[in-house]
């Protein structure tokens, strides 16, 4: 049995909430949208190898706005003359919607928190975020502070942020957050929430947020949702109090922390876009909004153009988005399975048919045209893995091609072979070319260049065509034209065929749209070969097909 070494010096950093009633677990989705902060400019800028400068910044602002946050935390502004500027240029040029509140973080001191509120001189709406550590990894080793001077840290930093609140023009609100929680003593974690409460006493005009962040994740999502319930129940002041969560994706659970953290009574979330941030990243605001939209539920961000979003994101950060991330990756529609092509190809045919007004498409939680993304390009994928069904799918939505059944199967093993021998993802208008090189108007070894039909004894054609070089002309009956025209080219050819389907449809809409035939024929000995003909007349189209269809036959033997 295989092992890992040093096990032993590891062993759980976190701590148990007091036993709560656990009413969390009782609701089994989130029924409204959390008020939501992007901390991009903040946690997402401080993660860059290269941070974003100070237009990049104010275009990622913008976009932030556009999306529709009305609570965008923008920076430290007393950290960096950067900061300060970004804060005083959006200020100065009226760059913050009437309905946006701008956020900025703030240590527990004097001269940090004087420096705060002089950048936010002016500014209409802003929240003022005062955090110390509050873990026991960080009072013993970093700090090396005793709960009590812990305490006192944060009681100095919110009476100073009451005194100089007093002191500038603007409407400004309160957020602390107990940084570590998640490796802190809940009942610690409590004593010092409810001693800043205590501090500014807030009310129904001017409610506090207090903030729960998951600074290192360090225990599965429930224990976090039993640490937010608990808080919940026992913080002062409650209904004038605003709990928010600040999941960070350390052991790759940020979703699931917020969402459960959500079930357990706070109603706001602090994120980024993409999740980026520290470490593994902040939780990733577009996943836990789009889990929402996809149960129903409107997320109030408007996030309709996701490649955009990408663009702007990519383009300023220098970060990439996952293929794989959820929602936004460029695979996460993408079947390349026959089977999933061929559920999610039947399911869009009966939503077209109007069975239900709901998306329940299989295989695809959400429509990708409401995000931005196209079918073709992003959902039907080819390759080796591929199926009749998806290869069905592109002819028909890309090309206008309805297949039928047994030619698509004939079809897909050719496509899956080429794209198996080439080692590659075949693009539709590959696909395409290996259709049309395959079964469309072949003209070898046979090629018709003319029929005549006259009524004898059913419908007699005389049908020239050349053969192996040679021109020839040949005549027959039948029970129809097609059939005429099968029979001449059998009595010269001497080949053992027959019909054995046949299917068209219009290619194009309109008066003046093409015709396209499909025609199967089965020899003596039962194999079957197809092909497809195009034409502005039904009748040469058809023509087309079966010749196609008897060349390769032909062409094989």
């Amino acid at each position: 049995m295989a092992t890992m070494k040093n096990v032993s010096k590891y062993t759980r950093q976190f701590f148990e909430a007091p036993k709560t009633k656990m009413k969390w677990i009782e609701r089994s989705y989130i029924d409204k949208a959390p008020v939501w902060c992007s901390v991009d400019l903040r946690d997402g800028n401080q993660a860059l190898v290269i941070p974003m400068s100070l237009g990049e910044k104010l275009e990622f602002f913008q976009e932030l706005v556009s999306i529709g946050f009305k609570e965008i935390e923008i920076g430290f502004p007393a950290a960096s003359e950067t900061e300060y500027d970004f804060c005083r240029t959006l200020i100065e040029e009226n760059l913050i919607p009437d309905d946006v509140t701008i956020q900025v973080l703030t240590q527990s001191r004097e001269h940090i928190i004087e420096k705060t509120f002089e950048a936010l001189k002016g500014c209409k709406n802003a929240i003022v975020h005062l955090y110390n550590s509050t873990s026991v990894a960080q009072r013993e080793q970093v700090f090396r502070k005793s709960r009590e001077e812990i305490i006192e840290i944060a009681v100095t930093g919110a009476k100073l942020c009451k005194e100089y609140r007093e002191k500038y023009e603007g409407n400004f609100r309160f957020e602390y957050s107990p940084e570590s929680f998640t490796g802190t003593e809940p009942e610690f974690a409590l004593e010092i929430c409810n001693a800043v409460l205590d501090v500014w006493k807030p009310t129904p005009d001017d409610k506090v947020i207090i903030n729960l962040p998951v600074t290192v994740q360090v225990s599965m999502p429930h224990v976090y949702a039993n640490q937010v319930e608990y808080m919940c129940e026992n913080l002062k002041y409650r209904d004038n109090v605003i709990v928010s969560l600040h999941p960070h994706n350390d052991r790759g659970c940020a979703v699931a922390d917020t969402e459960m953290g959500l079930l357990a009574g706070a109603e706001r979330v602090e994120g980024t876009l993409f999740g980026n941030g520290e470490r593994t990243g902040n939780v990733d605001i577009i996943t836990l909004a789009m889990n929402m939209y996809t149960q129903g539920v409107d997320p109030h961000l408007d996030l309709s153009d996701i490649p955009a979003i990408n663009e702007v994101y990519t383009r300023l950060t220098g970060m990439a988005v996952n293929e794989r991330q959820p929602y936004t990756g460029k695979l996460v529609f993408a079947a390349f399975s026959g089977s999933h092509q061929d559920a999610i190809a039947k399911g869009m045919k009966w939503r077209a048919e109007g069975h239900s007004d709901h998306w329940t498409v299989p295989y695809l939680t959400l429509d990708p045209e409401d995000i931005g993304r196209e079918y073709s390009a992003d959902v039907i994928r080819i390759n080796s893995q591929s199926g009749k069904g998806g290869i069905g799918y592109i002819l028909e939505t890309r090309f206008g091609y309805d297949l039928p059944k047994k030619m698509r199967e004939k079809l897909g093993y050719i496509v899956k072979n080429v794209s198996d021998k080439k080692h590659k993802e075949l693009l539709p208008d590959e696909v395409y070319e290996i259709f049309k090189q395959q079964f469309v108007d072949i003209i070898s070894p046979i090629h018709v260049t003319e029929t005549h039909f006259v009524q004898r004894d059913g419908i007699e054609a005389t049908v020239s065509f050349t053969y192996d070089g040679k021109k020839v002309t040949a005549t027959d009956t039948g029970n129809g034209r097609l059939d005429a025209v099968s029979n001449a080219i059998r009595s010269y050819t001497e080949a053992d065929f027959n019909i054995n389907a046949y299917t068209e449809h219009a290619l194009e809409v309109g008066s003046a749209s093409k015709a396209v035939s499909y025609v199967e024929i089965v020899t003596g000995e039962g194999k079957n070969y197809w092909g497809t003909g195009i034409d502005n007349d039904i009748i040469t189209s058809s023509i087309k097909a079966l010749v196609s269809a008897v060349n390769n036959m032909l062409t094989d033997k």
